[in-house]
C-alpha cells in the first residue's frame, strides 16, 4: 500500500521519493515497547561504559546506530524488526550522547535539560514549518523521515538528561523520578480525552516523557546510588532485552504490528483536522 501526499502533482512534490507509512500502529503496546526500550538503551549504555573502554564503546554505539537507521531509511514500508531495532540504538547511543555532555564536557544538568528543549522547540518548528504537519503517520518522504529520527535522537538525548536533572539536582531520586513522570505522562492523555488537546501534540508530549520514565525505571532497579536497588545494569539489560525481543517476537507470530491504514489520506491534508491521523481516537494519546 503506497500513501498519496497531498500536493504530489506539484514538480517539487512529485520528485520527493514516496513510500508507505514506516511507523507503527499507536497502540498501547506500542507505548510499552517504546518504554522498555528507552529503559534499556540507559542501562545497556551505562553498562558498556563501565565494563569495556569508554571510547570503543562509544564507536561501537555509533557503528550500530549507523547500520540500524541505514536499514531504516532504506525499507520502503513498516518492518518491524528493522523499526525497532533503531529505536533501540537511538535509545543505547543517545544515552551516550546525553553522558558526554554531561561527564566529558562538564556541563550542568539544568545547561543541558534547557539547551536541549530549545533544541526540540526547533526541531518541531523546523518540521512544521517544512512540512506543514507534525503527524507520526504522515511520513511518505525521505525528508519527513529525516526529520522523524532528527525528533526521535532528540528526545532521547533530552529525556536522559531531564531524568538526571530530577533524579540528582532536584534530589527526587530515581524513585521520586519515576512518579514524577508517571504522573506527568497521563497528562497529555487526560487533556486528550477531556479537555481537547490534538491528537499530534498529545503524541508528542507523551513521547518525549518515555524516555525519562523509562531511564528512570531501569536506573531505580539497577543503580547501587541513590533509592537504586543495585540489581546491577548487566542483568537490568538483559531482562529488558529479552521481554523486548519477546514481545516482537510474539506480534511477528500474530502477522506482525500493524502499520496504519491511510489510503484516504489523498482526500486530507496528513496530520489536518478530518484527516485519518486525527480521527482515530485515545490510543494516540
Amino acid at each position: 500500500m503506497r500513501v498519496t501526499v497531498l500536493g504530489a502533482r506539484t514538480p517539487a512534490a512529485a520528485s520527493a521519493r514516496q513510500f508507505a507509512v514506516k511507523v507503527p500502529e499507536i497502540t498501547a503496546l506500542f507505548w510499552i515497547i517504546k518504554i522498555l526500550t528507552t529503559g534499556m538503551g540507559e542501562t545497556f549504555s551505562d553498562f558498556l561504559v563501565s565494563y569495556t573502554n569508554p571510547g570503543v564503546a562509544l564507536g561501537s554505539g555509533a557503528l550500530a546506530l549507523t547500520l540500524a537507521l541505514t536499514a531504516q531509511f532504506r525499507t520502503t514500508r513498516y518492518r518491524l524488526w528493522i523499526y525497532w531495532s533503531a529505536v533501540t540504538m537511538v535509545a543505547v547511543f543517545g544515552t551516550m550522547i546525553a553522558d558526554i555532555l554531561t561527564f566529558l564536557v562538564g556541563l550542568p544538568y539544568l545547561v543541558t535539560t534547557v539547551g536541549l528543549a530549545v533544541v526540540l522547540a526547533a526541531v518541531l518548528a523546523g518540521w512544521h514549518a517544512r512540512e506543514g504537519t507534525l503527524a507520526v503517520h504522515s511520513i511518505t518522504t525521505a525528508r519527513r523521515e529525516r526529520f522523524y529520527w532528527t525528533m526521535v535522537m532528540t528526545t532521547f538525548v533530552f529525556g536522559t538528561v531531564s531524568g538526571d536533572l530530577t533524579a540528582n539536582l532536584l534530589h527526587l531520586g530515581y524513585l521520586g523520578s519515576i512518579v514524577l513522570f508517571a504522573i506527568a505522562i497521563a497528562v497529555p492523555a487526560a487533556a486528550r480525552r477531556w479537555a481537547g488537546l490534538g491528537t499530534v501534540a498529545a503524541f508528542w508530549s507523551a513521547y518525549i516523557i518515555t524516555r525519562p520514565l523509562g531511564a528512570s525505571i531501569t536506573d531505580w532497579l539497577s543503580s547501587s546510588r541513590q533509592d537504586g536497588l543495585r540489581l546491577g545494569t548487566g542483568w537490568v539489560s538483559l531482562v529488558t532485552t529479552i521481554a523486548i525481543v519477546a514481545l516482537l517476537g510474539w506480534m511477528t507470530t500474530r502477522g506482525g504490528e500493524p502499520s496504519p491504514d491511510l489510503r484516504s489520506d489523498a482526500h486530507h491534508p496528513a496530520g489536518a483536522e478530518g484527516s485519518p491521523e486525527n480521527s482515530r481516537p485515545d490510543t494516540h494519546s
